[in-house]
């Protein structure tokens, strides 16, 4: 436990240094918490670290966080007490946790091992008695601390996000900027010198939303009780052991310090393992330690007597122990400010500034934690990792008595060297910074630009059912698009490539953009990072990152729509119709489009599409007192597994919306608008237990039922596992592949270059509506009718079938069976040495590890010669006929080059008809969107 266990102590042995108080009582009065008087009639400010506060903030520990969040429940609780605040005089402002913190990685791995085990023990626990589990086991509902941050925004709470080190720059923002108290839940808060302290976990909104109650941590009473000197903390909290000196390092002081006639002292070796003694024993033992030293200031003769009995690595603790202690001093330097009116003065602007993000701040000259002794590599991993075998054996043998924990798997984390990312352009690093520090943006987006690697949280799955694949893997494929988008993969891709292609050459050989990525699910532990390559859009080119945020055109703005629907594999007509898919809805349907075309496993069934879609339309949605007096008989484990899927996915989707320049306005992206864990659970039970209609699940109502098949049949568009009227088509799990209905499986036959420019309609369906015939070998052998007239347009031409045989006159249309393009070609280039090509099958477009990395890119080189086009410049993907786009009409005339991997791109090619089509009202400059535009010209001016 360490300097971790400190809090815990507080509460329970030193119950006259925990006071409870009502805040409204301390905004009202002259005194904060019995202490400073504060200006008249000046509001109370506090300081909520999110962190420690994200269960109070979503409204408790309530019972049915489990089904997946109930979000307007949540946005209910913060909109009452941004209300009771407001009336009465209390500024809130929460600080959210933005900071990768490599120094602190092994108590995050520690952390992600016990959440797993405790998300299967939740698992365990609804399929054997049906019902939500005990609050202690509360892990957070996926996406949360985004929903909460984004429900602050909406009620005009003010947010920030930390961007190096989390308490670091918690504790310099409510100390520079003139805040009254900190409401927080951390042993490194309470060893601070922070001026009043308050508790989150007691942090309680009464039901009448008139009263704001939670508890005081008198610091005065607990050094009194320890008598220990509060100047004396900072060593005291660097012999506790914390993130920069573990606790293992010091298991032999603390020892030391019990004796041998200790009670406890039989506990020092057991099964050959570490055993730390009880924290509230330490605790004492080392207060009495350091109350008796003579000189603090002496550091080295402290260290000299505190590892007197190390025979391993004394050098590297005596190192750590003098950053411990500098680390605490520095937060417990004394106020630089007066303690009466000046505590209370905002700045100019009436809102506190920020921390720099590069460097810290001059009150907090803290040194960094994450110095290797004898570095493995160029980036070497955190000190604290302790990751050297050599100081393992040297641990274990030196000191039999007392095992190193570090050979303990919690330790053993391992950092990778990966290559050096490409540069960014000093314009999007600024706007980044920007919108991170306000709380604007995803956090994984500045992680990745600055330091390339992402911490990937827990979720509940089940680790032994294989029905459902890890979130982590499922939505891996988005970020890897994302990264692609964020570090310009298209464009400095490009040139090579046209250049390989004019010349008939193999693809060019690059270096791999290599993520790195922090996760634990089933059969991977997160003791190491898994290597992720970020890849680029293979149907059309992405512009650069600079014009994706920037760029005011209304041709930017669709290209940011286009780079999400591209990154969640949605990009589509229906999406952008408002008459099928409202804008509010579209991240709900994106990401349902998603999971469906999930290759090899059925993820969702047909009634299982349906109630998620039922739950969104239903006005019981918005009523979360009436849902809260809902009762679920038994819950749905699959239930409960599909939507934390789901929600991981909405949380991909924010990503991927904050990478592409936000072209989904937030308050469109806001889960409480599309989704409810109990509401989903009940529709689902009805869905499956009781076989109900859709016209059942939509209540009896009409209405809402067309409104559930026009979105589902917008999910299903292009998809073509069969015909989109059919109940509920999937994909077979591979290696077979699947043909529709109309389908056939053929040889695979070289095909002539194309021979002219279509209008860039791709996709044609199973049997094309405008009539067709078959050939074999130039003799037509059948034809079939068309079904309808093209609007405005004329007739569709016929659609030719080409089965072997010369081909003659205007371009041929070829059905084959499931392909994936390895890069995507425009029909400019295919008549410089192209004259055949050949169909071959491939793996998705993506990778799960840099050694499927390197082998997708060989077989790529070996197989460069091969791809999948039609006598007209057409690609065959998923048994769906797809038509080039003319390179003069890609990306709004711009002569780039793509093949569309979807039936019809939610885009128009034609510029002209990006500007005027009625559907994309989520794209016009006098929408919402209108408010993106704003905001980045208000960036510019302030970066100005």
């Amino acid at each position: 436990m360490g300097v971790h266990g400190f809090q815990d102590y507080i509460e329970k042995h030193c119950p006259s240094a925990v006071v409870p108080v009502e805040l409204q009582k301390l905004a009202r009065g002259s005194l904060v918490g019995g202490g400073r008087t504060r200006p008249p009639q000046t509001p109370l400010r506090l300081l909520i670290d999110a962190e420690n506060c994200l269960h109070r903030l979503y409204g408790g520990f309530y019972t049915d966080w489990v089904s997946g969040g109930q979000w307007n429940h949540m946005l209910g609780y913060l909109a009452a007490l941004a209300k009771a605040c407001f009336t009465g005089n209390i500024q809130l402002f929460v600080f959210f946790n933005g900071a990768l913190e490599k120094a602190r990685l092994h108590e995050w791995v520690k952390r992600q091992g016990n959440e797993r085990q405790t998300a299967q023990q939740i698992i365990s626990h609804v399929q054997n008695k049906g019902t939500p589990p005990p609050k202690v086991w509360f892990l957070p509902p996926v996406c949360m601390a985004h929903c909460i941050r984004l429900a602050l925004v909406k009620f005009h709470v003010k947010v920030a996000q930390s961007i190096e080190d989390h308490h670091q720059e918690v504790i310099a923002f409510c100390r520079e900027n003139g805040f009254h108290g900190l409401v927080a839940y951390d042993s490194d808060y309470a060893l601070c010198n922070i001026p009043y302290y308050f508790s989150a976990h007691a942090l309680k909104l009464s039901r009448n939303g008139k009263s704001l109650t939670t508890s005081q941590y008198l610091m005065h009473e607990v050094a009194k009780q320890l008598d220990l000197n509060p100047n004396r903390f900072p060593i005291f909290a660097a012999l506790l052991g914390n993130h920069i000196l573990p606790d293992e390092d010091l298991a032999a002081f603390h020892w030391s310090l019990l004796g041998p006639e200790h009670p406890l002292a039989s506990l020092k070796v057991r099964a050959h393992q570490l055993v730390l003694p009880p924290c509230d024993v330490v605790i004492k033992a080392v207060a009495d330690y350091v109350r008796n030293i003579q000189d603090t200031d002496d550091l080295d003769a402290i260290a000299k007597d505190v590892f007197q009995h190390s025979q391993s690595r004394t050098d590297d603790k005596v190192s750590r122990f003098k950053r411990a202690v500098a680390y605490y001093r520095a937060t417990n330097k004394p106020l630089s400010y007066p303690p009466a009116p000046y505590l209370a003065r905002p700045n100019q602007s009436g809102i506190p500034g920020f921390v720099p993000p590069y460097v810290s701040p001059p009150m907090l000259n803290i040194p960094q934690g994450s110095v290797q002794t004898k570095p493995m590599a160029e980036n070497p991993p955190p000190a604290s990792s302790g990751n050297k075998t050599a100081d393992k054996k040297g641990n274990q043998a030196g000191n039999m008595q007392i095992p190193c924990l570090l050979s303990m798997p919690t330790r053993n984390h391992m950092d990778i060297t990966t290559p050096p990312l490409p540069p960014v352009a000093p314009e999007v690093l600024r706007v980044a910074e920007h919108r991170h520090k306000k709380g604007l943006m995803y956090p994984y987006i500045f992680h990745v630009l600055t330091k390339g690697e992402i911490k990937i949280p827990v979720t509940i799955e089940d680790e032994v059912n294989k029905d459902l694949p890890p979130a982590t893997v499922l939505y891996r494929p988005v970020r890897q698009y994302v990264y692609g988008v964020l570090f310009s993969l298209a464009e400095s891709r490009k040139k090579s490539e046209r250049l390989a292609f004019r010349k008939n050459r193999m693809p060019p050989e690059y270096f791999p953009v290599i993520i790195k990525e922090w996760a634990a699910y089933k059969g991977k532990s997160p003791q190491t990072p898994e290597l992720v390559e970020a890849l680029a859009f293979r149907e059309w080119t992405c512009p650069n990152l600079k014009k994706l945020w920037l760029g005011k055109a209304v041709e930017d703005k669709n290209r940011r729509m286009r780079a999400f629907l591209a990154c969640m594999r949605s990009d589509t007509p229906a999406m952008l119709n408002p008459a099928n898919v409202p804008t509010h809805l579209m991240v709900l349907c994106c990401v349902l489009r998603y999971m469906v075309q999930w290759p090899g496993i059925r993820i969702l069934r047909r009634q299982e599409l349906d109630a998620f879609l039922a739950q969104a339309l239903s006005p019981k949605l918005y009523e979360p007192d009436q849902l809260q007096e809902l009762k679920i008989d038994n819950l749905d484990p699959r239930g409960i597994q599909l939507s934390a899927l789901f929600m991981s996915g909405v949380d991909m989707a924010l990503l991927a919306n904050d990478a592409c320049g936000q072209p989904i306005p937030w308050e469109h992206c806001c889960p409480w608008m599309y989704f409810d864990g109990k509401l989903f659970q009940t529709k689902l039970i009805k869905a499956t237990r009781e076989k109900a209609s859709l016209i059942d699940l939509c209540d009896g109502q009409s209405e809402q039922a067309a409104k559930v098949e026009k979105m589902r049949q917008s999910i299903l568009e292009g998809l073509h596992f069969a015909r989109q009227n059919y109940p509920m088509p999937f994909p077979p799990p591979p290696p077979m592949p699947f043909y529709p209905a109309a389908m056939y499986p053929r040889p695979f036959c070289p095909m002539p270059p194309p021979q002219g420019r279509g209008r860039g309609f791709s996709g044609v369906q199973p049997i094309p509506s405008q009539g067709g015939k078959l050939e074999i070998a130039g003799t037509v052998v059948g034809q079939w009718a068309g079904t309808r007239r093209g609007r405005g347009r004329g007739p569709f031409p016929l659609q030719v079938v080409s089965v072997g045989g010369p081909t003659r006159g205007r371009p041929r249309g070829v059905i084959s069976t499931p392909v994936i393009r390895t890069f995507g070609r425009g029909g400019r280039y295919y008549g410089r040495g192209y004259k055949t090509a050949v169909v071959s099958q491939a793996k998705p477009p993506y990778a799960a590890s840099a050694e499927e990395v390197a082998k997708e890119l060989k077989t790529q080189s070996e197989d460069s010669k091969s791809s999948a086009v039609s006598s007209d410049g057409s690609v065959a993907e998923n048994g769906v006929l797809t038509e080039e786009t003319p390179a003069s009409q890609m990306n709004g005339g711009s002569g780039d080059a793509g093949v569309s991997l979807h039936s019809e791109s939610a885009l128009s090619t034609d510029s002209k008809m990006c500007n005027t089509n009625p559907h994309l009202n989520a794209l016009n400059a006098d929408s919402v969107c209108h408010k993106d535009e704003t905001l980045e010209a208000a960036v510019l001016k302030q970066e100005e």
